[in-house]
């Protein structure tokens, strides 16, 4: 059996470039191959940390079943194509609607990568997928990746927090001023939820949001939130613990609304790039009578601009 590496496998280690190209076979298995030198990269045996380059063709002295021989990534094709925002530096930005799963069947993720299959190399290792979360009820922006080292650029960006996001949402309450909130977030991994600890513990993660209020009316306001961290529920659950649930968030001690919460990922910068969300895109299906006339003009002021 043969398989040949792409340009998105170039630089990794061998045996975790196998792990992907043979998802269906043990990582034990796989090293126990190397080691007897059964399996060869260039006519010549190997070992599991070397990496390989660009056009490496690697030999398995071993039946194998697989599907992986043609190098083609399994996606079930969708005649369903995403809203492209933006493509670049092997990344592309991807409008998300609200209700939208990212991940899972029928999900962004199957939609980007059924866009994607024709127009991207082979490879053995790589996969696009999204590079950070958004919540199902939520709109706007997703980055997915189009190349590794388009991955690794992104993923090191977010880690040194200089990927600038900025969410709309409409809370309960009137917020006034710009306010700086930095929280101790816990997850509750069993009922899928986020809370807000009074101390730092080691279970706690540090959440940090500026709220900046945009429009007010008959106890709503309409704010941008721009966080500097990227916790699960960030926004909802710092929201809710500041007395300013978003509306609609039952969850988080939202009132209860037939449409839900809007929370909107507006804008996200990095590098030299500005990626926006439109807002029409997010008011497209909405109700005009949602939230108050002097919230839903606002947004439409936004939507215009």
């Amino acid at each position: 059996m043969e398989l040949i590496t792409g340009e998105n496998d170039a630089g990794r280690r061998i045996d975790r470039i196998l792990r992907k190209s043979l998802r269906d076979y043990p990582l034990s298995l796989i090293h126990k191959l190397l080691r007897q030198k059964n399996i060869l990269v260039n006519g010549k045996p190997v070992k599991a940390q070397d990496r390989l380059e660009c056009g490496d063709i690697i030999t398995i002295n071993i039946k194998l079943q697989t599907d992986n021989t043609d190098h083609k990534r399994t996606v079930s094709k969708t005649t369903t194509v995403p809203h492209i925002l933006w493509e670049g530096s092997g990344l592309i930005a991807v409008y998300k609607p609200a209700g939208l799963a990212v991940h899972g069947d029928n999900s962004l993720d199957n939609m980007v990568q059924s866009y994607l299959i024709d127009k991207l190399p082979p490879s053995l290792s790589f996969k696009p997928g999204p590079l950070h979360r958004l919540d199902k009820p939520s709109s706007g922006v997703v980055i997915f990746s189009a190349s590794l080292q388009g991955a690794k650029l992104f993923t090191s960006l977010l880690r040194e927090r200089k990927v600038k996001k900025t969410y709309l949402a409409v809370v309960e309450g009137i917020i006034n001023k710009d306010e700086n909130w930095q929280d101790e977030l816990v997850r509750d991994h069993e009922i899928k939820k986020t809370f807000v600890s009074k101390e730092k513990s080691d279970n706690s993660k540090t959440a940090i949001t500026k709220i900046m209020p945009v429009a007010q009316e008959d106890g709503y306001t309409l704010i941008k939130a721009r966080i500097a961290t990227g916790r699960t529920h960030q926004i909802r659950a710092q929201c809710a613990a500041h007395n300013h649930p978003l509306a609609g968030d039952v969850k988080y001690g939202g009132k209860k609304c037939k449409e839900g919460f809007f929370l909107h990922a507006w804008k996200l910068e990095f590098l030299n790039y500005s990626i926006e969300a439109p807002v029409q895109l997010a008011m497209l299906n909405m109700n005009p009578n949602r939230f108050p006339d002097g919230i839903y003009k606002r947004l439409s002021v936004l939507m215009s601009s």
